[in-house]
């Protein structure tokens, strides 16, 4: 019991902390998760809590997309992102780099957390900054960048940061630009899903199942709540902090203390 309370808190206010951190939701979530299962499994659960959301947001914001560029940009991302997803599970099938002993613990550092640690840190940084969305892409992009964030999303769920960065340089109004990334987001969770579902009992999911759902049901309702009680804003100082916890937590992932 003490476990399912723990789980549901960290969820719970992971989701709320993206209206004042201005990171996104798979990006806080994930740590939450990977604190709990699995690398692989936690990725899954972030996906499965990701699709809820923008499921969610779909069916509010569905009618206002722009289905040319959703079509454009969306294509190529649902096809990046099996190849992401197929990614992650053979990485989590990869043998240790090398184990160490620390404090009396046996620990290994595995392939597949330096990845995730790695894009991670990168994605964080890019979240946080400005760069990114300031660059200017022209519509000719549209289908790399789509490929690009799909398999990101799939590979890791790092998605949002480089979907933003091209459509918001595709000329559309701030209501087409939210409902395009809305129906993009939705059919790359869909798609890795797809993917993980075969690896959910290899990567510990089925054991837990009644964990999984209940986190995912907390970390929905933490983000229902919070966008219900103000408008999503980005305080700096929480903004530095929680990078700094990412940044601290991806290193712990990449040296197997998690």
């Amino acid at each position: 019991m003490a476990e399912l309370i723990l789980i549901g808190a960290v969820s719970f206010l992971a989701s709320g902390l993206t209206l004042f951190s201005g990171f996104g939701l798979g990006t806080l979530l994930l740590p939450a998760f990977a604190g709990f299962f699995p690398l692989d499994a936690a990725v899954a659960m972030t996906a499965l809590v990701h699709l809820a959301n923008n499921l969610f947001k779909l069916g509010l914001l569905g009618r206002g997309a722009h289905w040319p560029t959703a079509a454009r940009f969306g294509l190529p991302a649902v096809l990046a992102s099996f190849l992401g997803a197929r990614a992650l599970v053979g990485l989590a099938r990869l043998e240790p780099v090398f184990s160490y002993a620390l404090a009396g613990r046996d620990l290994r550092v595995m392939p597949v957390k330096l990845v995730v640690a790695a894009l991670l840190i990168a994605f964080a940084g890019l979240e946080l900054s400005s760069r990114l969305s300031r660059a200017e892409w022209t519509r000719r992009w549209l289908p790399l960048g789509g490929a690009l964030s799909g398999f990101f999303g799939g590979l890791s769920g790092h998605q949002g940061a480089l979907r933003s960065a091209f459509l918001l340089q595709s000329g559309l109004s701030k209501g087409q630009f939210i409902a395009t990334g809305v129906v993009v987001a939705c059919g790359v969770d869909a798609a890795r899903l797809a993917v993980y579902a075969r690896h959910f009992a290899r990567a510990g999911m089925s054991e837990n199942a009644f964990l999984v759902s209940f986190a995912c049901g907390a970390a929905f309702l933490g983000a229902f709540a919070g966008s219900r009680l103000l408008e999503k804003t980005a305080v700096e100082t929480v903004r530095r902090i929680v990078a700094a916890a990412l940044v601290l937590f991806s290193l712990s992932l990449a040296a197997g203390l998690v």
